[in-house]
């Protein structure tokens, strides 16, 4: 079937608080992911001890939840803010 589109190249549209840390949307679930990860590393959110272990600041929190998160759960909860 040509021209069929993966879903990580599909754009989405975002919530606000998803926004607020990647920019605004439409894009693509691969952009989204990327961007967070750059959120993440541009202010330090990774524990400095477990590096898989993401410690979300308030804007961050608003996404995927304020307690610590792993990197495997991170990308479902910003998920739920993709429509």
């Amino acid at each position: 079937m040509a021209g069929k589109t993966n879903a990580l190249q599909k754009p989405v549209n975002l919530s606000g608080q998803l926004e607020n840390v990647v920019g605004k949307g439409p894009m693509t679930r691969a952009q989204v992911t990327s961007k967070v990860w750059e959120y993440i590393k541009a202010n330090d959110l990774q524990d400095s001890n477990d590096k898989r272990q993401i410690n979300p600041d308030d804007k961050l929190g608003a996404v995927i939840g304020k307690e610590q998160i792993s990197m495997f759960k991170m990308t479902a909860a910003v998920s739920k803010h993709l429509t």
